[in-house]
């Protein structure tokens, strides 16, 4: 595992309370597209339903992760797209399945006017850094 650096307050900035402001490490990078809520067939999973789109999001997370060596452990970053803000407590429920909150990643959230079909109603990416 990679030995990275959570900085969850740095001199002078306000307190992260549902993320660390600051990740470093080294090793070697991963980048993981933004992930929808479809399954492995490409289904829609969890029409309207931002609790149910936001676990088949974090599933596909964890499985692009695991197809680079990674996980969750490993992740320094991760920016969520949402076309409604009120659907974040959705997404931190499902993150925190995976992510226990003493390791949070560096994390952005960024309200969206749409995605690429209607019916999703979030997607994220994340970055991961792996031991050399």
């Amino acid at each position: 595992m990679t030995a990275l650096t959570r900085i969850p307050a740095p001199d002078g900035v306000a307190p992260a309370t549902a993320y660390t402001h600051v990740v470093l490490g080294t090793g070697r990078f991963v980048a993981v597209s933004g992930q929808l809520p479809l399954d492995e067939d490409g289904t829609l999973v969890g029409a309207g339903d931002p609790a149910a789109q936001a676990r088949q999001v974090f599933e596909n997370l964890r499985r692009c992760l695991a197809a680079a060596g990674a996980s969750f452990d490993d992740v320094v970053k991760l920016t969520f797209f949402v076309t409604d803000i009120t659907f974040m407590p959705a997404v931190r429920a499902a993150r925190d399945e995976h992510i226990a909150p003493d390791r949070l990643p560096a994390a952005s959230a960024v309200q969206v006017a749409a995605l690429v079909r209607p019916e999703f109603l979030m997607e994220i990416e994340a970055y991961a850094l792996l031991p050399d």
